[in-house]
């Protein structure tokens, strides 16, 4: 079965658990998917049989403490430690898939910034001059701060998994990361200066350049 039919049959058998077991669950579910460098095929395998394991016990009366005992995470880290490791071949076309995802949002960000300078502030034209020598240094130091950026927060989401935090103050950081975030590509951009030989592109063509690159990215997802 492959990865994406296991996921959504993942999906239709948790809505049988109870609120309880659910949330235990879905706990280890996303601590588990969020381990690094795993086969995500295995992952998805063990987490549904997790899953038949954990109905098996439900409908005998038992709780998922009762399977999975009072520690989560520790049981939810021996498995990830049994889990085999992506081969090369799906490390390297992960990278190049996340590469390309971040590069399309980021031309459609700029395209539909353009888009709204040019119809609702009068401020840009549908053709705009580019700096390549600029253009690659912004895109050199983005991509990792990125980087940066998605494990922190993917650190964060697997600390937060088996705690009970409060959802203000839950909400206040994602609202001071979401802040901080921009800030600091803000900085990076602000002191680049322009150099470079100039080429002029239409916003057309940055949304057409971006959906290429979304459809190969989706490709890649697919094969890996």
């Amino acid at each position: 079965m492959k990865t994406k039919e296991l996921v959504k049959q993942n999906n239709e058998k948790r809505k049988e658990l109870t609120k309880e077991n659910r949330n235990y669950y879905e706990d280890m579910l996303i601590y588990i998917r969020l381990s690094y460098n795993k086969s995500e095929e295995e992952t998805e395998v063990i987490l549904t049989e997790l899953l038949d394991h954990l109905l098996e016990a439900q409908n005998e009366g038992r709780e998922a403490e009762d399977v999975f005992g009072h520690n989560p995470k520790e049981y939810a880290n021996e498995i990830i430690g049994e889990l085999p490791k992506m081969v090369t071949r799906e490390r390297i076309l992960f990278g190049v898939m996340a590469l390309l995802y971040f590069l399309t949002a980021s031309i459609l960000f700029f395209g539909i910034y353009q888009l709204i300078g040019h119809f609702f502030l009068n401020i840009d034209g549908l053709t705009k001059d580019y700096y390549i020598g600029t253009v690659l240094v912004k895109t050199t130091i983005s991509i990792p701060i990125a980087f940066l950026l998605l494990v922190g927060i993917v650190q964060y989401i697997r600390w937060a998994c088996f705690k009970k935090i409060n959802k203000i103050l839950e909400f206040m950081l994602t609202w001071l990361v979401g802040i901080l975030s921009i800030g600091i590509f803000i900085l990076a951009f602000i002191f680049i200066p322009d150099f470079g030989p100039v080429v002029s592109i239409s916003v057309y063509v940055l949304f057409v350049l971006g959906a290429v690159w979304y459809v190969i990215a989706d490709r890649i997802r697919k094969a890996i």
